[in-house]
């Protein structure tokens, strides 16, 4: 009934596609007719010009004047609604949109569009909460199978069972990665997570992040060939922080025993360049599209440590903050990650920032 009463003094887009053509053809006629009289007014003597050429001249005029109106009343709205799906695709469940549109067709459309981002941003509320809850929950017993196992490692044991002691605090650890990674995510993926701005170093934060990892680049006995300029940026510190260890962490998994991992931090047309490189063996082309959903791994069959998560939250961090990331396999092995970053966060990641800072 509500349906009715609101459809009720709008327009079906059928019937106003007929009216325009209807309206086009007796504008075309009548200013025709007035033209060639008033002309015979002014001269007056009889003039005679074929109709066709009438109906080009003033169908041309009619034409202009129709898609003029059908470009506010359909291509207009259509735009929106566009724009408005590009922003629920990147995640933003806040937009509506508003019409006052007497087509029938585009106020059903928006009204919809309304109902199902409603729904959309429901289903990921829950969805949210119980990754959250659960991520929680897991991580509580985790810590505490961890925390004992370390203290076994401090007793008499057998070698044998040192070595068992040794695997369970191995995977302990892999899963209480895991478990923090998701709810990180999941804390980044719905804007839920702080992000207060700072200003700091960008060279001195990579550092930090290779002295983080030295307990597992030093083993494999890796060099690193650090080409940093000194640069100041301003946003989420400890955010972009998991970035340069997440991709670190993977150029150390996948480089060989004494290899080289290069780290060069340079400006380049307004924005801040950050490369990884390793010498490992590389990513294949068809697979790097693919390399930052979640949960995906290159190796299939899990021999290397990891959850399929680092890039994940690596892509998404960087987009929250306008920057971007790719990667290109080097010559003859080895691969190299691209981050670049804004030197200064504008509009919509700057405000969105702001209000996750003050928890808005």
């Amino acid at each position: 009934m509500k349906q009715q009463e609101k459809g009720r003094g709008k327009l079906d887009i059928r019937v106003l596609f007929t009216l325009a053509a209807i309206a086009e053809i007796l504008g075309t006629l009548l200013i025709a007719t007035l033209l060639t009289a008033l002309l015979e007014n002014l001269l007056h003597e009889a003039i005679e010009v074929h109709p066709l050429v009438w109906l080009l001249l003033f169908g041309t005029t009619i034409g202009l004047t129709a898609a003029t109106v059908v470009n506010v009343l359909l291509l207009r709205p259509v735009v929106r609604l566009s724009r408005a799906m590009k922003q629920v695709a990147s995640g933003n469940f806040a937009v509506r949109l508003t019409t006052n549109s007497v087509i029938n067709e585009i106020a059903d459309s928006y009204d919809s569009f309304n109902r199902m981002v409603e729904a959309l941003g429901e289903t990921e509320t829950l969805q949210t909460d119980f990754v959250s809850n659960v991520s929680h929950e897991i991580k509580t017993p985790v810590s505490a199978i961890e925390g004992y196992t370390t203290l076994l490692q401090s007793t008499d044991v057998s070698p044998e069972q040192a070595g068992y002691i040794e695997r369970i605090l191995l995977n302990t650890r892999r899963l209480s990665t895991l478990v923090g990674n998701i709810l990180l995510l999941s804390k980044v993926s719905n804007h839920t997570m702080p992000m207060k701005q700072t200003c700091y170093r960008l060279d001195e934060q990579i550092r930090q992040a290779i002295v983080l990892l030295e307990a597992q680049w030093s083993p494999k006995q890796l060099d690193f060939d650090a080409d940093l300029a000194e640069v100041t940026w301003r946003g989420p510190e400890t955010l972009i922080l998991h970035v340069w260890t997440n991709l670190l962490s993977n150029a150390v998994k996948f480089s060989p025993q004494h290899g080289l991992i290069a780290v060069a931090l340079k400006q380049t047309d307004g924005r801040f360049e950050i490369a990884i490189t390793d010498q490992g063996p590389g990513i294949p082309p068809e697979e790097q599209e693919r390399i930052y959903r979640r949960f995906y791994q290159v190796d299939s069959s899990h021999q290397q440590e990891g959850n399929g998560l680092g890039l994940a939250l690596c892509k998404q961090i960087l987009d929250d903050c306008g920057g971007t990331i790719r990667v290109k396999n080097q010559s003859p092995c080895g691969c190299r990650f691209i981050v670049t970053l804004p030197e200064k966060m504008t509009g919509e990641e700057a405000k969105q920032e702001e209000a996750h800072g003050t928890g808005k």
